[in-house]
Order: C-alpha cells, then sequence, then structure tokens
C-alpha cells in the first residue's frame, strides 16, 4: 500500500521589480508522485516536477508572497528534495 504526503511551499519574493509568474522545479529522490496541487499548475515527468504560478498569482510586488500545495503518493523512502525557484 502506498504511502501520502502533503506539501507546501511558500514563495517570497526579494526583488526590486515585480513578477509577472515563477516557476518552482524539484526533483523527487524516490518514486514520489504528484497527485493535487493547489495555487499552482503542476506536472510531472518521472522524478522531475514543475510548479508554474496560476494567472491570479503569479504577480507578485518586491517583497510579497505566495503559496502552493499539493499532494503526493509513495512507497519506500521519502526524501526531501531541493527547490529551485524562478521568476520573471
Amino acid at each position: 500500500m502506498g504511502q501520502r504526503l502533503h506539501g507546501r511551499c511558500h514563495r517570497h519574493h526579494t526583488g526590486s521589480t515585480a513578477t509577472k509568474s515563477w516557476t518552482v522545479t524539484w526533483t523527487w529522490g524516490g518514486n514520489q508522485q504528484v497527485t493535487n496541487s493547489w495555487n499552482a499548475t503542476t506536472a510531472q515527468s518521472g522524478s522531475a516536477v514543475t510548479a508554474a504560478s496560476q494567472t491570479y498569482n503569479g504577480a507578485l510586488a518586491p517583497n510579497g508572497t505566495t503559496s502552493f500545495g499539493f499532494q503526493a503518493s509513495y512507497s519506500g523512502g521519502n526524501t526531501a528534495p531541493t527547490l529551485t525557484c524562478t521568476a520573471s
């Protein structure tokens, strides 16, 4: 039987100009699979995951914040991935 996990990510914009969109990427270390997400569009190919802003939360003013969350399933180990954030 597979196990479930719940993740939440807060994005804090430290730049000096507003963003139009943002993307967060990570690579799972095991067989984790995103099953649901909110406040982001998620896509997964193998162990690589991309979470992209929605139309309503991509624009972040300097020092602005937003968050998204997801649910995933896995079996075996569940090590935390390293996240990479980009904005445009």
